[in-house]
């Protein structure tokens, strides 16, 4: 008996025909397995997306629901010294006691997910926020003053939140073109401890301008200033004789403050986090150095 030859497909390239050979058994097992486990999978687990959801499948299985059970499992293993945390004193606590030490890891959690978007990853701050590092503090540095910050925020819409407002002295025509010109000559000039016409930061002035500007200064400025220009943390008027300005400090920028005023705000946190959190925070951003 002669052995049956295998069929062509018909196909043919240069010559070379292509055999029509059946699919391996072991291999048609393992497809048709693989379509009935898909099919069991998407009845069963979450599979098909729709408009608002997708399938809850059969099982219920959620990732949503999982982590909130890992979460609420080490919500109670920390119950006790979160409520610790919670109702302390955070003047009295001890660096280096255990409280002290999981309210800094928590307070970096706290901090990375909720602050460094503003004030940086590692707190030294960004244009028009803080650095947190240094010694420059407005509304204080000690730590229940970092506390009450955390907590209630700057000039946002709650009543304890820390508030200051700028004079718009260009904008709401306070003061003219020229008062302009000579405040902001004074102020810079402030920060030059030579007189050269060149402040810390190195910015430029016209310095008979800052002369003339020294009155202007003492009639709108100095209440909240000073009168030598060193600031009032708790009024939120910085100190204008150092080398941090927030929002730097060459001509046209301090020009633009004068001119427009500013109106930083901080969301009140304590609306929005547990008070362990903000308490941690509050120990997290102490300990970086910066404050008092």
């Amino acid at each position: 008996m002669s052995k049956k030859e295998v069929e062509t497909t018909g196909h043919s390239w240069d010559g070379i025909e292509e055999l029509n050979n059946p699919l391996p058994r072991w291999w048609l097992l393992v497809w048709y397995a693989c379509i009935l486990w898909g099919i069991a999978y998407t009845v069963a687990m979450p599979a098909w997306p729709g408009i608002k959801s997708a399938t809850a499948g059969v099982l219920g299985w959620s990732t949503r629901a999982e982590v909130a059970e890992k979460i609420a499992s080490f919500e109670e293993m920390n119950a006790a010294v979160n409520a610790e945390l919670a109702a302390a004193d955070v003047t009295m606590i001890k660096p280096g006691s255990d409280v002290h030490s999981y309210g800094v890891n928590m307070g970096a959690a706290v901090f990375r997910a909720n602050c460094s978007q503003c004030h940086g990853s590692g707190a030294a701050g960004n244009f028009g926020y803080p650095n947190l590092l240094d010694n420059d503090w407005l509304w204080g540095g000690t730590i229940d003053e970092v506390a009450y910050t955390i907590q209630h925020g700057v000039r946002n819409e709650t009543d304890e939140a820390r508030y200051s407002e700028m004079p718009k002295f260009g904008a709401d025509e306070l003061l003219t073109d020229e008062e302009i010109d000579q405040a902001v000559a004074f102020a810079m000039s402030l920060s030059d401890p030579e007189g050269d016409g060149t402040n810390l930061v190195g910015g430029t002035y016209d310095v008979e301008l800052a002369a003339a500007g020294a009155e202007v200064f003492e009639y709108n400025c100095a209440s909240c200033h000073g009168e030598d220009g060193t600031g009032d943390i708790y009024q939120g008027a910085p100190d204008l004789t150092d080398a941090i300005w927030l929002y730097g400090g060459d001509h046209d920028t301090v020009y633009d403050t004068v001119f427009n005023a500013r109106f930083g705000v901080m969301p009140a946190w304590g609306q929005r986090l547990t008070q362990a959190e903000v308490n941690a925070a509050a120990l997290y951003v102490h300990q970086l150095g910066g404050g008092q």
